[in-house]
Order: C-alpha cells, then sequence, then structure tokens
C-alpha cells in the first residue's frame, strides 16, 4: 500500500486539533518547557491533572540542553537525585555532593516522562496575555502561534481556561511581567514588582529557591529561575538540582491550590 500525502496531512491536523480543543480547559497551565516546568507537568499529570505545557520554541528543555557553555553535562547535587530516578536519567558521583548527568539525556527524559506522564506539550506557542477575572486571580492563558509574533502579524489569539498558572519561563519571567503590567498594584514582593535577578552565584541561588518557588499572585505559581527572577535571587549557572527540586515544590502547591478547589 502507498503513502497517501492527503491522509498523512489529515492524521496529523486532526489529531493535533483534537488535542488543542481537549486542552482550552485545563486545571493547570505551564508556561515554559525547561527543566521546572516539565517536572512540574510531570508529576501534576501524575495525579491526575489535565495539564498543559505552552514552549514557545521550538524545542523544549530551555537551557538545559547545552549544558555548561555547550559542553552536554550539568551538575545536580544529592538531594534531587530522588527526581533524576523518577525520570531514569543516569548521573554518576564526581565529587562528594556533586553529581554528573548527561543534558541531553536529561532534557530528552523529563519530556518523555511529562509526555508519558498524560500532560500535553504544545510547542511554539507563546503567551502573550493572562486572563484575570473579578476575584482577581488569574483565571486562564492568551497564546498565540510564536510565528505571529516573530513576524509581528496583527492577528488575534485564543484562550485557554486555567484553574491555576505556572510561570516557568526561566530568566525572562515572563507571564509574572505580564500581570505586572496589567494589574495596578499587582503586589510581587511587597509592591516592588519583578525585582530581576542577581549575579551567579550558585549556592545562594540554589538556596533562595526553596523560598522563591511560591504563588506570587492569585492563581498564579512561579517555579525554576523565574522564580529567582521575580524575587531578586542569584543565578546559578549549569547546576540544576535546585531547578528540578523547584519544579516538585510548585506542583505540591499547585496540587494543593486544586484540591482546595474541588
Amino acid at each position: 500500500m502507498g503513502l497517501d500525502e492527503v491522509t498523512i496531512s489529515k492524521a496529523i491536523i486532526e489529531d493535533f486539533y483534537r488535542a488543542f480543543l481537549e486542552y482550552t480547559d485545563i486545571d493547570a497551565g505551564i508556561v515554559g518547557a525547561g527543566p521546572s516546568g516539565l517536572v512540574c507537568a510531570a508529576y501534576l499529570a501524575q495525579a491526575g491533572f489535565r495539564i498543559a505545557v505552552f514552549e514557545r520554541k521550538l524545542s523544549v528543555g530551555g537551557g538545559m540542553w547545552g549544558g555548561g557553555m555547550m559542553f552536554p553535562r550539568i551538575v545536580v547535587q544529592e538531594s534531587a537525585l530522588d527526581i533524576l530516578d523518577d525520570f531514569g536519567i543516569r548521573y554518576k558521583a564526581y565529587a562528594p555532593g556533586y553529581y554528573l548527568a548527561n543534558s541531553v539525556e536529561a532534557v530528552a527524559k523529563l519530556a518523555a516522562g511529562a509526555v508519558s506522564s498524560g500532560a500535553e506539550i504544545f510547542n511554539l506557542m507563546s503567551v502573550e496575555d493572562v486572563m484575570i477575572r473579578e476575584d482577581d486571580a488569574v483565571a486562564g492563558l492568551v497564546v498565540n502561534w510564536t510565528a505571529v509574533e516573530m513576524a509581528g502579524l496583527h492577528v488575534d489569539p485564543l484562550s485557554i481556561k486555567a484553574k491555576m498558572v505556572v510561570d516557568a519561563t526561566g530568566h525572562d519571567a515572563s507571564v509574572c511581567r505580564i500581570v505586572e503590567r496589567k494589574v495596578a498594584g499587582a503586589g510581587f514582593n511587597e509592591g516592588k514588582g519583578v525585582v530581576g535577578e542577581k549575579s551567579m552565584w550558585a549556592e545562594a541561588g540554589e538556596k533562595m529557591l526553596a523560598a522563591t518557588t511560591r504563588e506570587v499572585y492569585p492563581g498564579l505559581v512561579v517555579t525554576g529561575m523565574a522564580a529567582n527572577a521575580v524575587s531578586g535571587g542569584h543565578r546559578m549557572g549549569p547546576v540544576f538540582g535546585g531547578m528540578l527540586i523547584s519544579g516538585t515544590m510548585a506542583a505540591e502547591l499547585v496540587k494543593h491550590k486544586l484540591k482546595e478547589r474541588q
């Protein structure tokens, strides 16, 4: 039997739009498919929640793909090894408390873990706005194709209803910045707004993530490097234990909030 191009096209289009329609009303929308976003998505989907991840780029994984300065290796602390084990990511000891993993394997298995758990990843989609309702809580996302943004076209976006939103956009903290722009006195950091990240200091930055991963506005949780960027934490470079733990913490926060609303 020969290949029919129309059948191939119909299969792709029909299944994509089935998924897109199904995920227009979700429990949580995660913006950014970096390591913290993928971990958060996987654990939430495993818990039975309907989870969509929106990634503006073609590839997922954020900065983890490139390891340190395009050397495809990352360092992970002992406290995050359980997460590597959950995703089947191999690692080896380097020095007391320091473990090495292959960055390409890590991204591939985090992405596979999120999808296998039931999360849907929509790449090449940018979040250009949020929906905020009468209770002043974030109630959804406004999305468009990244190509529309890149071309500077004036094309109206579409909306995704979400009970909770997670900003996992890394250094940009782009969802938090949208809320800051759209809501007068959004309340980040006692009125200081998105502070922006400080200079690289791995130890301080990793420790701060435990405090900066939080609900920063009703319905909006921030994780990973976006969390430190919002609260003025240090950047950490190619050490990723804190990122993975932050994704786990964000998932637990979202679970708690969703269960409160049931």
